[in-house]
């Protein structure tokens, strides 16, 4: 990294960091624990670039503070985990933004992820088919290895019923393209929503995959770009489990 870069990497370090406390101070553990990491990896890379001996023993220091506070957060999540206590309350607001299936299940991804288990039963209309499918790329896309992927929905029964088929079909199709099994099946008692991956996350969001609020036109910001997509009040609550569902 050429020393012209260093003002630029201080302060997205500086913005990482800051997030991680934000999420620390509200006991959203897990998330604050990526930022913690992403952030002292960043200051490790100005510290490698920085000349002035004044500023190492600055940055030294910083370092040691985060890594000490990411270790007693990761022995936290650890002791919760295998105690089967974990567990984390996300609340969406009315019209918030920044919740992009990418940032709200980064946390919970990881190398080792490769089944995801997805119930819920309005993966029906147009929108919401555009939601599940947009989720498909966000595993495609994330640091993962996802070979298969099971969805268990309701069946719309009326107009749209072939529109759902078809549609779901297509993304059937095109995952196998990439790679991915997707298993389809359907049901017509299912009310309760969640996102189960095999490496233990599991995510129950009050409103499933549907929390996005319809753009206010075609050409407004936030209909292409989801992290400025105005959201739906909703809750998302994560839990760890050591035993996952098997296929």
């Amino acid at each position: 990294m050429s020393i012209n870069h260093l003002p630029g990497m201080e302060t997205s370090a500086v913005s990482v960091l800051k997030r991680a406390v934000e999420l620390d101070q509200t006991s959203r553990f897990q998330e604050s624990l990526v930022c913690y990491q992403e952030g002292i990896q960043l200051l490790m890379d100005v510290l490698k670039a920085v000349k002035d001996d004044s500023k190492k023993v600055h940055y030294r220091e910083k370092i040691k503070k985060y890594m000490d506070r990411a270790e007693q957060i990761k022995e936290h999540l650890n002791k919760a985990k295998e105690e089967g206590k974990y567990h984390e309350q996300i609340k969406i607001s009315d019209s918030d933004t920044g919740f992009s299936y990418e940032v709200l299940f980064k946390p919970y991804i990881n190398e080792g992820l490769t089944e995801v288990w997805v119930e819920d039963p309005y993966i029906r209309h147009i929108h919401q088919l555009y939601n599940f499918l947009r989720f498909c790329e966000m595993l495609l896309k994330a640091p993962c290895k996802v070979k298969k992927i099971h969805l268990l929905t309701s069946q719309d029964d009326g107009d749209s019923s072939a529109q759902q088929v078809n549609a779901l079909s297509e993304i059937k199709e095109s995952l196998q393209s990439q790679r991915v099994a997707l298993d389809i099946q359907y049901s017509s008692t299912i009310h309760d929503r969640e996102i189960r991956f095999d490496n233990g996350w599991i995510i129950k969001i009050g409103r499933g995959l549907d929390y996005f609020k319809k753009p206010k036109g075609r050409f407004s910001v936030g209909y292409c770009d989801y992290d400025l997509r105005e959201c739906h009040e909703t809750s998302v609550d994560i839990f760890h489990t050591r035993h996952t569902k098997t296929s």
